[in-house]
């Protein structure tokens, strides 16, 4: 199923509404012609464009581009995304340089078949909540996904996320958008191997802080990266002392090539944007998730009437 030529002369979306539209397109080649074709349309409607794909995608798109290419700036999702909880902060960004200009255009791919479970789950959580974090941006956004290589669960999940679909050639609303999304809802998978764990209130905060810079020095990290994996949880640990009912617990371990945190206390996180709005100068509260995202290679949350539960992975530099 390859995606062909955008039809230039459809209107994209109204000036004042936020368009978020899932392409679906099979290999190198249905990329390239979709999102080519998408893009040359606002560079010819005179759009500011933002393409934010992996490297090696970028490079195919220039190459295709030719001239226009010119006129996009391109960015690494590898950069920008790492953790998905980081990327609207960069849509936000791009539309609030552009205010006032007129209609917008973008392109993100943030689920391609390189990344982890844990991250996957994380980036289709993110475009779900591009529909809040957007929702009165005149800015027209496509979502490549490539049928080729992602799990079938993966593209369902796409579909359910967006309100417009690209498939085949044609765009068509979509009418299995618009159910209740429960934002932080379900369970985490419990670790497949041991745990190391304490517990904490105001009086023990410090053993979260020694225990973190313990294991997280013997898992590798270098002096730099060991303070900032303490500082990411401990602020995690300080909200559960804030909101989360006064003490929490925290949990230790290692998966793979990464070392996770999980902190749980009695919290509700009922804020969809919780983590991903940059706090303000002056602001109380809003910066203990802000910072654990900008420090950690993913953060997950979950969290319902019987408390939250906040995973910080941190990996080995490549």
């Amino acid at each position: 199923m390859l995606a062909r030529p955008w039809n230039v002369d459809r209107p994209i979306a109204n000036d004042g509404a936020y368009r978020h539209e899932a392409m679906l397109y099979a290999g190198d080649e249905g990329f390239v012609d979709g999102v080519a074709s998408f893009v040359r349309a606002g560079v010819a409607a005179a759009e500011p464009v933002l393409v934010v794909v992996q490297a090696h995608k970028i490079a195919m798109l220039q190459a295709a581009l030719g001239d226009d290419a010119a006129a996009v700036q391109f960015a690494d999702m590898a950069a920008v995304g790492q953790n998905p909880a980081r990327i609207i902060p960069a849509w936000r960004e791009f539309v609030a340089d552009h205010a006032g200009e007129g209609r917008l255009r973008g392109v993100g791919e943030p689920v391609y078949v390189e990344r982890s479970r844990d991250e996957l789950a994380e980036c289709h959580l993110h475009e779900a909540l591009l529909n809040v974090a957007l929702a009165d941006a005149p800015l027209s956004l496509l979502c490549p996904y490539d049928t080729d290589t992602l799990r079938p669960r993966d593209i369902e999940t796409a579909i359910d996320n967006h309100p417009f679909l690209h498939v085949d050639g044609r765009t068509s609303e979509n009418g299995r958008f618009g159910a209740p999304v429960e934002w932080f809802g379900g369970d985490l998978p419990e670790p497949a191997v041991e745990t190391e764990s304490v517990e904490f209130d105001m009086e023990r905060l410090f053993l979260v802080r020694k225990l973190v810079h313990d294991r997280a020095g013997a898992f590798g990290l270098d002096p730099e990266r060991q303070r900032e994996c303490v500082l990411a949880v401990s602020e995690i640990a300080t909200n559960s002392l804030r909101y989360g009912g006064g003490s929490g617990s925290l949990r230790c371990w290692v998966e793979s090539d990464r070392f996770v945190c999980e902190v749980t206390d009695r919290g509700h996180i009922r804020e969809p944007m919780v983590g991903r709005v940059r706090p303000v100068p002056g602001q109380v509260g809003g910066h203990g998730l802000w910072l654990a995202n900008q420090l950690a290679d993913l953060v997950q949350v979950r969290s319902h009437g019987q408390g939250t539960v906040v995973r910080v992975h941190i990996g080995k530099p490549a």
